[in-house]
């Protein structure tokens, strides 16, 4: 049984809530130990402890929470915030005047940098920048006056969780442009796959039906018919693949995506000729081709593919419709040669002159005349009760009448 390919979803913000986690159990504890180092110092130490107490329970509680960005929800941080805010307040209580004006640490330390860090994870910058402002407006407020060591520090924590959040949304920009890529990719491989296996089971028995009703006639000969029209149509679905399709890379608001469409043929770059004969494939009118794309510039394989189609036409035109019509593409090192036969009752001598002469110019303008201004030619070959060949040879290196070069 094949085996259907899926894409994974990484997660390049992981490892963030990871560090996050051991930064603020790690911060815990540092902010902790700097209390025992100077409990002395404190005028009121049972406001420390009970605040440290807190701390330390929510830390520890919350670590599941610092997971993942599932968990670290909107109310999370506020309450978050709110505790390192709590903790910037109350150090006057708790401190020293003289120590507090000295620029001692606060309560929580640099815990709080881990809180605002959670805002820049989950939000991105913006966040980050809000978290930061509401604690620069604490340490103001508990220093009282706007000293150098703490507009130092409120700057150095804001623009470094600006940046983080900034980096964040980045990342989380480019992970979802590489999982969109890679669904694109997989997706383009299984279709790959189901082409070959309709091509190995069902067009084949769909051409063996086809042959087998031709030969048994009656009844037979109409589903053969049927067959043969189904593989056409099955054969061109299959074939979609050969349109040129782009991927186009958007920055929508939640990120970069990326995006499949349909890309008209430009003046910018070769077009496969094979998609632009496929359509002319029916059940009357075989298309045999390369195996690889068969490139030309732009204006070279419309022309072509435009005087193909007037080909065809003459054909119904003047052999009826029951008539059957071959097309046969050949890639040269320096040219690219198209051949239309039928086996209509062919063209009898003399008759493309005096259609010309009458004012029919189908033939003269609509395929000779699309191959001269591209440099190459169309030569048209009849002989009476054996069908009519049209060859059209387009050089690679096209020139057309306008005097534009295109390269291949």
């Amino acid at each position: 049984m094949a085996k259907r390919e899926r894409v994974m979803r990484m997660s390049v913000e992981q490892p963030l809530w990871r560090a996050l986690s051991g930064y603020r159990v790690l911060t815990m504890l540092y902010a902790v130990g700097l209390f025992a180092t100077a409990y002395d110092e404190f005028t009121r130490p049972w406001v420390a402890v009970a605040y440290y107490a807190v701390l330390g329970v929510w830390t520890l509680a919350t670590l599941p929470r610092v997971a993942n960005a599932a968990g670290c929800t909107k109310r999370f941080l506020a309450a978050d915030l709110t505790i390192a805010i709590a903790g910037i307040m109350l150090t006057p209580v708790a401190d020293t005047h003289e120590r507090v004006q000295a620029g001692g640490p606060t309560l929580p330390s640099i815990w709080t940098a881990g809180a605002v860090l959670a805002f820049a994870v989950k939000g991105g910058w913006r966040w980050a920048a809000l978290a930061s402002g509401l604690v620069a407006v604490a340490n103001l407020v508990e220093r009282g006056t706007p000293a150098r060591d703490t507009v130092h520090n409120v700057i150095l924590v804001c623009i470094a969780s600006v940046a983080i959040g900034y980096v964040v949304e980045v990342a989380r920009a480019s992970e979802r442009t590489l999982a969109r890529a890679l669904e694109i990719e997989a997706a383009t491989r299984e279709r790959e796959r189901l082409a070959r296996d309709i091509h190995d089971s069902v067009l084949q028995v769909l051409a063996m039906v086809q042959r087998r009703g031709a030969v048994i006639g009656g009844e037979a000969a109409e589903l053969g018919r049927m067959a043969g029209e189904q593989e056409v149509a099955l054969r061109t679905l299959v074939s979609g693949g050969l349109v040129p399709v782009s991927r186009v890379s958007e920055d929508a608001a939640e990120g970069a995506v990326v995006r499949t469409v349909d890309e008209e043929p430009q003046d910018s770059g070769p077009v496969d000729l094979r998609a632009l004969l496929a359509p002319y494939a029916g059940a009357k009118v075989s298309l045999a081709e390369p195996g690889a794309t068969v490139p030309l510039p732009p204006v070279a394989a419309r022309e072509v593919a435009a005087a193909v189609g007037a080909a065809l036409d003459n054909v119904r035109r003047h052999a009826g419709e029951q008539a059957r019509a071959w097309i046969l593409v050949e890639d040269e090192p320096d040219e690219v040669i198209v051949t239309v036969r039928d086996d209509g009752p062919g063209i009898p001598q003399g008759r493309l002159a005096q259609a010309e002469g009458e004012g029919r110019l189908g033939v003269a303008l609509s395929i000779r005349g699309r191959l001269r201004d591209l440099g190459g030619s169309a030569e048209l070959i009849s002989v009476p009760g054996q069908g009519t060949e049209v060859e059209l040879k387009v050089p690679k290196d096209v020139t057309d009448a306008r005097g534009k070069a295109e390269q291949r």
